[in-house]
């Protein structure tokens, strides 16, 4: 596999044949643990690169190098938070580059607009902590808890359907394929399981 990548990379047309650096940024205040790319809304369409880390989520303006905090939980607990996502949802149809963004950490999930300024009136909370979130293509947003799935609305957080385990087991999405979410357990360094549910598209979720 690595030979074939290998003698595609030759083939490439110029400059597709190698990997260039766009922009570096080497001084970070804290380790990115999950990052992404935002178009800033206004004429100069100026990028963002939102990353999030132990200790909050980040915006870098892609020009000046400048950084902010997005978010951050106050307190910030002692150990730091855990990043699950940073999901991007389309402010309408017509302008797929124009999103605002969910943010999820921990048992929440904040909501930013396209400037990366938080959307105060809404927010996403977990039932229990979560393992493993992923976007799915119903427009939902999928947790897995120890206990549960919940699926809930990307745009508003509402619960919209729940599926509880036989036992508790720790699950990790895997992926979307044909119309079908394939998800694991994991029960030790040597066992795991596959299971997948099949999504209906109008009326929400179903195993």
């Amino acid at each position: 596999r690595k030979q074939w990548y290998q003698r595609r990379v030759r083939g490439a047309q110029r400059p597709y044949q190698k990997f260039m650096v766009y922009k570096s940024f080497p001084q970070l205040q804290h380790k990115p643990q999950l990052v992404d790319l935002m178009v800033n809304e206004g004429e100069d369409r100026k990028l963002t690169l939102v990353y999030a880390s132990n200790m909050g989520f980040h915006g870098i303006d892609m020009d000046s190098g400048f950084v902010r905090l997005v978010h951050a939980p106050n307190p910030v607990p002692r150990g730091g938070i855990h990043p699950h996502a940073l999901i991007k949802i389309p402010i309408n149809e017509t302008e797929q580059s124009m999103c605002e963004m969910l943010l999820c950490y921990d048992n929440d999930g904040v909501y930013v607009d396209n400037k990366l300024e938080q959307i105060n009136d809404i927010k996403l909370q977990w039932g229990e902590p979560i393992a493993s979130i992923a976007y799915i293509s119903t427009g939902q947003v999928m947790g897995w808890g120890m206990t549960a799935i919940e699926i809930r609305s990307v745009r508003t957080g509402a619960l919209e359907g729940v599926f509880v385990h036989k036992r508790a087991q720790k699950m990790r999405f895997l992926c979307e394929r044909n119309n079908k979410v394939f998800f694991a357990s994991i029960r030790g360094p040597s066992s795991s399981q596959v299971y997948f549910m099949t999504l209906k598209r109008k009326t929400g979720t179903q195993e």
